[in-house]
């Protein structure tokens, strides 16, 4: 029979406790979740090792696209000759069936694109001039034209995209990877956020939070510039001797704590995190460092036009991360300039200049991204998301921009596993709402976990005496757009 000290804590008295109830409670809080035995003591000593999956997997990594403040995709992917017909009218009736009056905002008259539009590859799928770079690249492309999702207001769409919640709590699609899988790489973070603003996107860090997870699974932000990662570098005036003796001095305190709680996982997970962000010294700043691309490769990103300069960076740094083995990487774009004004995608009014400007910053990259995975040999292991919070309405908005629309719009996949040059579902005749079998954010979580190998429904953590999962209560895998 073990002696418990009276400096003992509950923490340790719950653990030491092994198989009784607290102690099977606790262990949901532990790295891997739910009910453990001895067996799998030694793999939660380290939370961010490599992890099986639940079957073959098809891609190693996931680029995930996030075009912040919701472009419209009926000015760029999805093609209405009727929407042009009928353009200055009132909506009809019909099209608004379903829509309740409270959400639908403030209804103008038709709004047709002013763009042209050709059909492009084999898959013959149509795109606007907007996006002449990326076009080349159609039949790499499954599209999903219908696409749905709840809510209209950006931070809480942004955030049920990338939680599954319209509140803040949940784990973020990235950690939830990085708990299932840990990570392939020990230098490096397994889920990385990547953006070319000066400031943190819109809703900061909650959409890259691990929620209930422990922390260890949290994204780690990169920010634009020669220095990725906050307090990373060495201060000036600490020599490398000084840091090494003081790294050296804490970590022998933490084992001959770890010696004495040898069940204490925690404790062990933040000698681990430790131990990344010293080797983090050299292998981030030498990730994200583009000096060694050739002028080819930069040519290929857009970095030789201001337009297209940062976000072009920030997808060859993505691309770059993904050789070294990072499994999730989140690429938010950033704002243009726009009647002086910085702005995202969201084109309330002046849409013409808006998604002009913004095309041209992320359509010479993406299509640079997707040439250059390909030539690598990285295309067939790494998935590629195109996605947004949510669409724009078929009706005007100040005259000359459109509304948000929760109700149907378009995203796409490319990549190992994916069904190349097919499109699924579609729109009404105007663009408004999903027709047939709707897309929701849960479905496309469920469809990027599987490709990673990993169940959606058993993807699963303890919390609260309850078994979540990535996807809620939700979701199902989109089987039309795989191979």
């Amino acid at each position: 029979m073990k002696i418990i000290d009276k400096k003992t804590t509950r923490r340790e008295l719950l653990v030491n406790a092994g198989l009784g109830l607290g102690g099977a409670a606790l262990s949901g809080f532990l790295p891997g979740g739910g009910f453990f035995g001895a067996a799998r003591a030694a793999d939660l000593v380290d939370p961010l090792a490599p992890k099986p999956t639940h079957f073959p997997p098809k891609v190693k990594s996931v680029i995930w696209l996030h075009m912040d403040g919701a472009p419209s995709t009926l000015d760029l992917y999805d093609y209405k000759p009727e929407l042009i017909k009928l353009a200055g009218q009132e909506v009809p009736a019909s099209f608004m069936k379903g829509i309740k009056e409270g959400v639908r905002g403030s209804t103008g008259k038709l709004f047709a694109t002013q763009r042209s539009w050709k059909q492009y590859g084999d898959s013959g799928a149509w795109f606007s001039d907007l996006l002449p770079n990326l076009s080349q690249h159609a039949d790499k492309l499954a599209f999903i034209k219908s696409s749905t999702t709840i809510g209209a207001t950006h931070d809480i769409s942004v955030l049920k995209l990338n939680t599954g919640d319209l509140n803040p709590g949940r784990p973020s699609l990235g950690s939830w990877v990085q708990y299932a899988l840990g990570s392939a790489n020990p230098d490096l973070p397994a889920y990385v956020v990547l953006y070319n603003d000066k400031k943190e996107p819109r809703g900061g860090s909650i959409n890259w939070s691990s929620g209930f997870l422990p922390a260890v699974y949290q994204g780690i932000a990169f920010r634009p510039g020669d220095s990725p990662i906050l307090h990373l570098t060495r201060p000036d005036l600490v020599a490398d001797t000084e840091q090494r003796g003081t790294l050296d001095l804490l970590n022998r305190l933490n084992q001959q704590r770890a010696t004495r709680y040898p069940e204490d996982t925690e404790l062990q997970a933040r000698i681990r995190s430790y131990q990344l962000a010293a080797r983090m010294e050299v292998a981030a700043p030498e990730a994200v460092d583009l000096s060694k691309e050739t002028d080819a490769i930069k040519e290929l990103y857009g970095l030789n036009d201001d337009g297209s300069k940062s976000y072009g960076q920030t997808l060859l740094r993505a691309r770059r991360l993904v050789e070294r083995g990072v499994r999730f990487i989140q690429v938010v774009s950033g704002p243009v300039d726009v009647d002086g004004d910085s702005k995202n995608w969201d084109g309330h009014n002046n849409l013409e200049e808006n998604h002009g400007k913004n095309a041209r910053q992320v359509d010479k990259p993406i299509a640079g991204l997707l040439a250059d995975l390909q030539s690598r040999g990285l295309l067939d292991s790494t998935l590629v998301v195109w996605t947004s919070e949510f669409g724009r309405t078929s009706f005007g908005q100040s005259g000359n921009g459109r509304d948000h629309n929760p109700w149907g719009y378009t995203q796409w996949l490319a990549g190992g596993g994916v069904k190349a040059g097919t499109t699924f579902g579609e729109t009404d005749e105007i663009g408004l709402q999903a027709q047939g079998k709707k897309v929701d954010t849960y479905d496309l979580t469920a469809t990027v976990l599987y490709l990673m190998g990993l169940d959606h429904l058993k993807t699963t953590f303890l919390h609260n005496g309850r078994s979540e999962r990535p996807t809620v209560v939700y979701g199902e895998v989109v089987k039309e757009l795989l191979i």
